[in-house]
């Protein structure tokens, strides 16, 4: 196909131009034509011809100018220059100025062809060289981007290891010390890279060992350490314990270099410092803490025990001194009473006792918020009454549904609604309120009373076992330490704020139900 393949012919002579266009045209190429070498290169401008056949001899321009100008301004366009038989050194400057061809004057048709079929070849071999070439340049660059990125995230992850990165050459020489290993010893990269050895950092007789030991082959492999505990030597001369890792920079020969992961134990040892002390402190604090419940205890029990001994006493005496009159008898009778209602106190102190300790496992499931609330007013309704409380509720609708156990969540708001009770001792309000905390992802639940409150120096220690405000004989302070583990429990916080005369206001916070946060009307 030759229709594609557009000819300029540049000719001062117009039978030799319309001759060879005529003929080209019948071959089956577009032709154009020009009268010299300027009006050649101005059509070059418009129609951008693939090959050009120029005469050499022209006025105003020669062909050897033309071959020049188009080369100059449209390399890939190949050139045919027709000369006559006198001027072979023409041509032969013709092709050192990169012409495609040359034909003879006059022009024969067979040697034109095969001039027009060479100038196609070369023609289609440069434009697929370039084409190649620019694919191979595309992707080099492409590949030398990508190595540039690699080594950039090489240098970055490097840099950005928390624990040091020290790499060495063959000869001991340093060649990588990461940001952390400056910081770890102190000492500027700028110092080190390239100028000290691997031995600078530790001390002779611990350098040795650390050689010997990564020469054997019970520490991961010959050439390799694997949490290697050592210590090297900082700016000042002083040792840092570290833990290190060594391992080969290459497989096939271990001598050839090496890299070091190093981690500071200075942090660790400090925290197991500080988690010794901890320890220890948790440890005090548990025996402070024992030492409380058993004075609350012994406290608690003491009472009635003493009441118990002492009619017992009573009733001894009074045996000793001969046969009891029935008044006696039936004074007995009281005696007994009182001393079986003590010790079911202290039966029910232990009980107490037990449960708190015990810490009965959490049922979790769907639970509805909502009915909780219900169900906890009715139980607690006519003790408002008989106190003469009077019940304010704020409950939102639809509250999602949480993830717990409804029976111990009950329980939780009963013993906060007869606390409230408790500290009204001459009636008020109490004041239920319950919303969804929807970017927490939590639901709220307060109850609030008008009562005496609590003074600032007792709120510090309301959460804490057998700690009580109550009269002697109304509680042994369990209630709110049990509160407080069920809601931990459940992944709640339980928090409260008083002020002494104007009330207390505890508020109680559930994470909502993971399976569906917005569920409501769950069954509990």
């Amino acid at each position: 196909m030759t229709d594609d393949w557009s000819v300029l012919i540049i000719d001062d002579e117009e039978d030799i131009r319309e001759v060879t266009a005529l003929t080209l045209r019948d071959a089956g190429y577009r032709v154009e034509t020009a009268v010299d070498g300027k009006d050649g290169l101005a059509r070059c401008e418009t129609v951008a011809p693939r090959i050009v056949i120029t005469d050499i001899r022209m006025p105003r321009m020669d062909g050897i100018q033309v071959l020049e100008a188009v080369k100059a301004r449209f390399p890939d366009t190949e050139v045919i220059v027709a000369t006559a038989f006198g001027e072979m050194d023409t041509a032969i400057r013709a092709l050192q100025l990169d012409a495609s061809d040359f034909i003879t004057k006059p022009i024969h048709n067979d040697a034109m062809m095969v001039a027009l079929s060479r100038a196609r070849r070369r023609y289609t071999t440069r434009r697929q060289l370039k084409a190649h070439t620019r694919q191979l340049e595309q992707g080099l660059s492409r590949t030398t981007r990508q190595l540039e990125e690699t080594v950039t995230y090489l240098e970055r992850l490097i840099e950005s290891a928390m624990d040091g990165i020290c790499g060495c050459d063959a000869e001991g020489r340093v060649v990588i010390f990461n940001r952390s290993m400056e910081q770890m010893l102190g000492i500027d990269r700028s110092r080190v890279i390239g100028r000290l050895r691997m031995d600078h950092f530790f001390r002779p007789d611990e350098y040795h060992r650390f050689e010997k030991d990564l020469a054997a082959t019970g520490h991961g492999g010959a050439g390799r350490l694997m949490l290697y505990e050592t210590r090297l030597l900082d700016q000042a001369g002083q040792p840092v314990p570290v833990q290190l890792s060594a391992t080969p920079l290459t497989e096939a020969d271990p001598t050839a270099g090496r890299v070091c992961f190093v981690r500071d134990l200075r942090c660790i040892h400090r925290l197991q410092q500080e988690m010794a002390d901890q320890a220890r402190l948790l440890h005090q604090d548990k025996m402070m803490s024992l030492g409380r419940l058993a004075a609350s205890v012994a406290h608690e029990i003491n009472n009635p025990l003493a009441g118990i001994l002492n009619y017992i006493r009573l009733m001894q005496r009074t045996v000793q001194k001969g046969p009891l009159p029935a008044e006696k008898q039936a004074r007995f009778g009281d005696y007994l009473e009182l001393v079986e209602t003590e010790t079911d106190r202290c039966a029910k102190i232990v009980s107490s006792l037990l449960t708190f300790s015990r810490k009965s496992p959490v049922s979790m499931g769907p639970v509805s918020v909502e009915e909780v609330l219900e169900r906890s007013i009715v139980l607690a309704r006519h003790r408002l009454e008989l106190a003469n409380v009077e019940l304010a509720t704020h409950i939102d609708d639809h509250l999602p549904a949480i993830r717990g156990d409804a029976n111990q969540l009950q329980q939780c708001l009963l013993n906060l609604i007869f606390n409230a009770v408790d500290a009204m001792l001459r009636g008020g309000t109490l004041t239920l309120a319950a919303r969804t905390d929807t970017p927490a992802g939590m639901v709220a639940i307060t109850v609030q009373d008008t009562g005496h409150g609590i003074s600032e120096a007792d709120m510090g220690h309301i959460f804490e076992p057998f700690f009580t405000t109550k009269q002697e004989g109304s509680g042994i302070g369990l209630g709110l330490s049990t509160t407080y583990g069920i809601i931990e429990r459940h992944g709640g916080t339980l928090t409260a704020a008083s002020q002494p005369g104007q009330g207390t206001r505890f508020e109680i916070r559930l994470p909502l139900s993971p399976s569906d946060p917005m569920q409501s009307g769950a069954v509990s």
